[in-house]
């Protein structure tokens, strides 16, 4: 479908194809890259273009192909919804949002299953999405259901004043108690893993000891992120050779038969609320299976101790002077 429109203000392109398409400014933008806008017979326009008054803009809209819809065959627990954000438990096995590869229905899918609000700055397939879960790993998410809740929460994450805490089950205990500062970039002998690499993008990690298991083989731990690296948790364990239970891609080599998925759960989640600016905590407990390993090979009285929420953030100020 062609459209042509005629400009009556002196405006940047991209603005003036969001007042009249009624597209986001992130889908302008790809109308624009991939050549479906002409200004004056002129292609190659660029977003930040100064239209002058009458000049002529022309817009192919591609044709849409619709997608059979996936069928969602998961249920997610809402933790908490107001008008602005939605905080969910999310469980293992689900994806998180939409990508070439992706050929089963995702929380993003779930979300709009719902009918539920969705904030529209990062995209199609990334409506709402303001931080995220590897698939294998179960817990926490806050969802962000209008835009300017997003803006905010985003920024939270970039200053370091949203918390993030896992807990995680290793295949081996830790000496002590340790800070991992290190880049993280595109395995260049896997693609289908990260690794600590000399140009990659900066990534920190703390990592806490909890309890050894009755026989001293594993230990339950928990983990600060500090940044939202791929994979960040899991790579720089491997780079201590510690690996989280099931996490055959980083080097566990245990029974794959009896742990089914990384074991690896978003257990504590803290921001403030991007409107009301109220100081907000949430906290879901070990999902089953990590519970029955727990249960199975450790003190569960001592477990319960030091998962305590006030617990584990006492623990981690208090190693302010980890490097």
């Amino acid at each position: 479908m062609d459209k042509e429109f005629i400009a009556n203000e002196s405006i940047r392109l991209d603005k003036f194809l969001a007042n009249n398409l009624n597209e986001t400014r992130n889908q302008i933008e790809q109308l624009i890259k991939k050549g479906f806008v002409v200004v004056e017979n002129k292609k190659n326009a660029k977003s930040g273009l100064k239209l002058q008054v009458g000049q002529k803009i022309f817009v192919t809209l591609p044709e849409i192909t619709k997608k059979a819809p996936l069928k969602v065959d998961f249920k997610i627990e809402i933790v908490y919804e107001d008008d602005y954000i939605l905080v969910i438990d999310k469980p293992s096995g689900v994806i998180v949002h939409g990508a070439p590869s992706v050929k089963e229905a995702t929380l993003v899918d779930w979300l709009k299953l719902k009918n539920i609000s969705l904030s529209t700055i990062s995209g199609e397939e990334r409506h709402g999405i303001v931080h995220r879960l590897d698939k294998g790993t179960s817990g926490l998410m806050v969802v962000a259901k209008t835009n300017e809740a997003h803006v905010a929460l985003s920024r939270q994450l970039e200053n370091k004043t949203m918390g993030r805490l896992y807990l995680a089950l290793i295949d081996l205990p830790l000496k002590d108690n340790i800070t991992i500062n290190r880049p993280i970039g595109r395995n260049p002998h896997n693609r289908l893993k990260q690794g600590i690499v000399e140009h990659g993008k900066s990534a920190k990690t703390k990592f806490l000891k909890l309890i050894q298991s009755n026989n001293n083989k594993f230990e339950l731990i928990s983990a600060k992120l500090f940044t939202g690296r791929t994979h960040q948790i899991r790579v720089h364990l491997e780079s201590l050779n510690r690996h989280i239970l099931g996490d055959s891609l980083y080097g566990f080599k245990g029974n794959l038969d009896k742990i089914a998925r990384v074991n690896l759960h978003a257990y504590n989640l803290y921001f403030t609320h991007p409107i009301s600016k109220k100081d907000m905590s949430f906290c879901v407990e070990l999902p089953n299976d990590m519970q029955e390993f727990c249960k199975n090979n450790f003190d569960m009285e001592i477990i319960n101790e030091k998962i305590n929420t006030k617990y584990l953030i006492d623990s981690f100020d208090s190693f302010n002077q980890w490097l």
